[in-house]
C-alpha cells in the first residue's frame, strides 16, 4: 500500500498544538522528531496516499501559522508531502519508535525489540503500531494511563472506547483489570489492537469488536476509558452513564487546553462528579465518578 507522511516544521513549544491540528485534521497519531534541531522540531503522521491531502497544505500552514494569536512562536510552519511505499512508512515509524519507561509500573515495547523488565513489578507492554500509528507515548496516552493507574484497584471491568492501538485495554489487563472490552471505529485500529493483544501474555480474552463509540453496548463496567479528540467526547458523555456501574469511574483523555470547561460542564450535566484533573501541557485528562443512584 502506498502511504503519505506529512511532516511540519515548527518548534519545541508549538509541538503539542501543532499535534492537536493534525488529530483534527484526521490524523490518528503523530510522532515528534527532535533528534537534529536546537529549537527546531518535525512533527509527523501518515495518511494512505488515496487521502486528499494537497489541497489542505495551505490550510494547516494557516492554522499553524495563526498559533502566533495564542502567544506559540510556529517557527517555519511549512507543511510537507512524501509519497512512500510500506516498506518505507515501516522503516521511518520504527526509527522514531524505541522502549520507553511511562512510570513505575508500566514500559512501552516496540515488537520488534529485545527488552526485559529490569524490577519485578515493572509491567511490559508489546507494541506494533501498525496503521493505528498509536505508540502509547503521547501526552494524552500518558494522562490516560496515570488516571487507570489511580482507580483501577484490581478485579474491575472496563471498556475502551476509540482503543487506536488497544495500549489502554493491554495495560488494564496487565494492572489486574478483570474483564476488557475494546472498541473502535476504525478497522485498521482494530487490527491494530487484536495483533498487539497477541503479543502480550494475559491478554488474549480481551474482547474487541468495530463499534461507533457506546451505541448498542450493553453491558455494565466499572470503568469506561476514552483518549480520543473532545469533539468525540461531547457526544460520547451522555451515553456512559447506562454503560458504568453504581460509583462507577470515567477517564477521559485528548482534552486540548480549549475544550476542558466544555467536557467539565458536560460531565456535571449528565452526574458526574470530577475527581481529579490531569496535565501535560496543553493536554487535559479528567477522571469522574458518576454519583451514586444515577447510573
Amino acid at each position: 500500500m502506498e502511504w503519505t507522511q506529512l511532516s511540519v516544521k515548527t518548534t519545541n513549544e508549538a509541538s503539542e498544538a501543532v499535534c492537536n491540528i493534525l488529530l483534527e485534521a484526521g490524523a490518528q497519531g503523530v510522532q515528534i522528531d527532535d533528534s537534529d534541531y536546537a529549537h527546531q522540531v518535525v512533527v509527523m503522521t501518515y495518511f494512505t496516499a488515496q487521502t486528499p491531502l494537497y489541497q489542505s497544505v495551505a490550510q494547516l500552514e494557516a492554522k499553524i501559522k495563526n498559533l502566533r494569536q495564542y502567544g506559540l512562536d510556529p517557527g517555519q510552519a511549512r507543511v510537507l508531502l512524501e509519497n512512500l511505499n510500506d516498506d518505507s512508512w515501516s522503516h521511518e515509524w520504527k526509527k522514531y519508535y524505541q522502549p520507553i519507561r511511562l512510570d513505575r509500573y508500566l514500559t512501552i515495547v516496540p515488537s520488534w525489540t529485545d527488552y526485559q523488565a529490569s524490577q519485578i513489578d515493572e509491567k511490559i507492554i508489546r507494541l506494533d503500531p501498525g496503521k493505528a500509528f498509536g505508540t502509547g507515548t503521547h501526552p494524552t496516552t500518558r494522562l490516560a494511563l496515570q488516571g487507570l493507574q489511580q482507580v483501577l484497584l484490581g478485579g474491575q471491568s472496563m471498556i475502551d472506547v476509540g482503543a487506536g492501538s488497544g495500549v489502554l485495554s493491554i495495560a488494564a489487563k496487565l494492572l489486574g483489570a478483570s474483564k476488557v472490552w475494546a472498541y473502535d471505529v476504525d478497522e485498521e485500529a482494530i487490527k491494530a489492537t487484536r495483533l498487539n493483544i497477541a503479543l502480550n501474555d494475559g491478554c488474549q480474552d480481551i474482547e474487541v469488536a468495530t463499534n461507533d463509540l457506546l451505541n448498542g453496548v450493553c453491558q455494565k463496567v466499572d470503568i469506561v476509558v476514552a483518549n480520543i479528540l473532545a469533539e468525540v467526547l461531547e457526544p460520547l458523555i451522555p451515553q456512559v452513564p447506562s454503560c458504568l456501574n453504581e460509583n462507577g469511574y470515567l477517564i477521559l483523555s485528548g482534552i486540548f487546553w480549549d475544550k476542558k470547561e466544555l467536557i467539565e460542564t458536560l460531565l456535571q450535566k449528565y452526574n458526574f462528579e470530577i475527581i481529579e484533573i490531569l496535565q501535560r501541557k496543553e493536554w487535559y485528562g479528567i477522571v469522574a465518578q458518576l454519583k451514586a443512584g444515577e447510573a
